[in-house]
């Protein structure tokens, strides 16, 4: 294991209630209500546009381009009124502060670039990652590996030589799951979001990060 790349929302922050408040109120205002069951199912694991435009496209509605930056970026804007209350999940600084000394890090998002520093910054973790690669650093998202591989890119400086086969992606979503492992990457995922079988495509499951250590992750490569 000679790098790891974490998920954000839902692996090292617990912001997946607030994105759904959010997405909810954006939405109203195109006549569309949904439900935390329906975020949950439907939603979730997207970037923002992505799940705006599914959003629409369900709801049987126009989801062409302009419609849906237009919804995001007011989605955007609810969003950030509500960052101050984003906690981070048991165990996962300590999990962070302690592989940071050991091997360098990036996070691969769904979420903005700005929002993702500003919560990192907010909880003294920001000097912990050498990358962040988020929903507006790439052309693709998950389920395709473009996050993935632009952040280990972006590592390379720190890890010379470094493969895909070197790197632990931390998930929390079977799209996630599925980018990290089309990477060609170990993936361990943390059931926050979803029951533990429905993330079995993943090298390993676990149900928090609280009381991982480093060496129970390099056990994945062994």
């Amino acid at each position: 294991m000679r790098a790891v790349l974490f998920d954000f929302d839902g692996v090292l922050v617990d912001s997946e209630p607030l994105h759904y408040r959010a997405l909810r109120e954006c939405l109203l205002p195109e006549g569309i209500q949904i439900s935390e069951d329906e975020y949950a199912g439907s939603y979730l694991a997207y970037d923002d546009a992505e799940a705006i435009r599914v959003a629409l496209e369900q709801h049987r509605q126009p989801f062409d381009g302009a419609r849906v930056r237009r919804i995001a970026e007011r989605k955007a804007a609810l969003f950030d009124e509500l960052l101050d209350h984003v906690p981070f999940f048991p165990g996962a600084a300590e999990l962070v502060q302690e592989l940071a000394h050991q091997v360098p890090l990036a996070i691969a998002s769904g979420a903005l670039h700005q929002e993702i520093e500003r919560i990192l910054t907010a909880g003294g973790l920001r000097q912990s990652f050498t990358a962040i690669v988020a929903a507006d650093d790439v052309t693709r998202g998950k389920p395709h590996p473009e996050p993935y591989l632009t952040a280990m890119s972006a590592l390379a400086a720190r890890a010379p030589g470094l493969a895909a086969r070197d790197c632990l992606v931390v998930e929390d979503s079977m799209p996630g799951i599925a980018a990290g492992r089309a990477a060609g990457m170990k993936v361990l995922a943390v059931a926050t979001s979803y029951s533990p079988d429905r993330l079995s495509a993943a090298h390993r499951v676990v149900r928090s990060l609280q009381g991982l250590r480093a060496a129970d992750l390099r056990a994945l490569f062994d």
